[in-house]
């Protein structure tokens, strides 16, 4: 093995047992909590745990196979079975994103409604789709044949190779399936997570204000104080920015590279180092592992039964643990 394929490896393994630990413990946190259960959006997240756990215990480990043995892992049968859930799971779990961004969406651009507008029903109704929209591109991608072992992915996915003889039609494949699914949520991602933070500038300004004129009338309030009201005036405009930009920036950084070298590699004639087709690879990879903890984990609802879960792991009060941390 090359030295790069040695940090391929490592990178593959890392990442794989990340999505698996955070992932697993996004589920036991839905399981044990009723009030995320009773969240919408927590199907929508139950969803993406769902395929980032099947991805992470089928695709991620025979890529990793793929790169030590140099070689075809399994027979064409059990490959044919992995890039079909390698195309269903991607595109179904890039959708969710999307979903979970509408929902966000609607909840704080119409906080009043948002009980009337998004209800279970819905979120069943658009998880429907997000299904038949992955099973329809997966399926299509099986039955002609253009799903094999891809080398310079180092997996078994969509492969130009076994499309000789139907190339226009590949092509066209190809390309609305990254349009209609990476592009589209792209877009919804950017649009929703904007309308949102927009929303949330707003309001940092209307409560600004209020410090601002409390800080005014409040003459004999103390500078410490004083300060302290304006760094979190500072931190509070500060914040929605970052989110929105973890939630956009996640999506751009893991999937753009894999998406532009699958379009690179349509109408590009030479050939692509297989170290940067790996390393795409791996890029995408790297959203299954991240996943918990942009939706799920650094919210303050899940790190909270997270505490209550190791507590009772360890048998402890909730106080001993507040008092251990002090």
């Amino acid at each position: 093995m090359h030295a790069a394929d040695i940090v391929a490896s490592v990178l593959v393994l890392g990442i794989t047992v990340v999505s698996l630990l955070s992932n697993v413990v996004v589920l036991i946190c839905f399981l044990y909590n009723p009030e995320i259960r009773k969240q919408v959006p927590g199907l929508f997240i139950l969803n993406l745990t769902f395929c980032n756990l099947l991805l992470s215990v089928s695709n991620m480990p025979l890529t990793l196979i793929g790169l030590i043995t140099t070689g075809h892992p399994g027979g064409s049968a059990f490959c044919q079975i992995v890039g079909f859930l390698d195309t269903f799971l991607t595109t179904n779990s890039m959708l969710s994103m999307a979903a979970l961004s509408i929902d966000r969406w609607v909840a704080v651009v119409f906080p009043l409604s948002y009980h009337s507008k998004i209800r279970h029903r819905d979120a069943v109704i658009a998880l429907g789709y997000t299904w038949i929209h992955s099973l329809c591109f997966s399926t299509v991608a099986t039955c002609r044949s253009w799903i094999g072992y891809h080398h310079l992915y180092a997996s078994c996915t969509l492969c130009n190779v076994r499309a000789k003889g139907t190339g226009t039609q590949f092509v066209i494949f190809t390309v609305a399936l990254h349009c209609l699914t990476y592009l589209l949520t792209l877009i919804v991602l950017c649009v929703t997570y904007l309308k949102v933070l927009k929303v949330a500038r707003f309001h940092c300004k209307r409560i600004d204000v209020i410090t601002m004129q409390t800080l005014v009338l409040l003459v004999d309030i103390h500078p410490s104080v004083r300060q302290k009201c304006l760094d979190e005036q500072k931190r509070r405009r500060q914040r929605a920015t970052k989110k929105i930009s973890t939630f956009i920036g996640t999506f751009v950084v893991c999937f753009t590279p894999y998406v532009i070298t699958r379009i690179v590699e349509l109408y590009c004639p030479g050939p692509i180092s297989p170290h940067w087709g790996v390393l795409s690879k791996c890029l995408a990879y790297s959203k299954a592992a991240s996943d918990p903890f942009v939706y799920s984990l650094l919210r303050h609802q899940y790190r909270k039964t997270c505490s209550l879960l190791a507590n009772k792991v360890l048998k402890r009060s909730p106080s001993d643990s507040e008092v251990t941390s002090l």
